[in-house]
């Protein structure tokens, strides 16, 4: 059993099932933490020049985990929520 991992972290943890129950779809759940991922990504660079325009992570980060794994941690824990934007009256897709 060499080489094996004993608990796997990454996209696999937590699981893609338990995340698909937070969003309507699994395109909605991609675009949904990428979008958080870039918001981690940033608010980490704007620390570094004193600038906070961006909420960090929002739970215990594990050391060099990535901002989207991040960011499907907060979704699994329920941290954030999503809404729906509906298109302004007048204006044309």
């Amino acid at each position: 059993m060499s080489g094996t991992v004993a608990a796997p972290e990454g996209i696999t943890d937590p699981p893609i099932d338990d995340l698909l129950g937070h969003v309507d779809s699994k395109y909605a759940l991609v675009i949904y933490s990428a979008k958080r991922a870039r918001q981690i990504n940033a608010y980490y660079s704007q620390l570094s020049e004193g600038l906070l325009e961006n909420v960090g992570p929002l739970l215990e980060t594990r050391n060099q985990e990535k901002p989207l794994s991040i960011a499907m941690r907060e979704i699994s824990a329920g941290l954030l929520t999503i809404e729906s934007v509906e298109p302004a009256e007048g204006s044309q897709d």
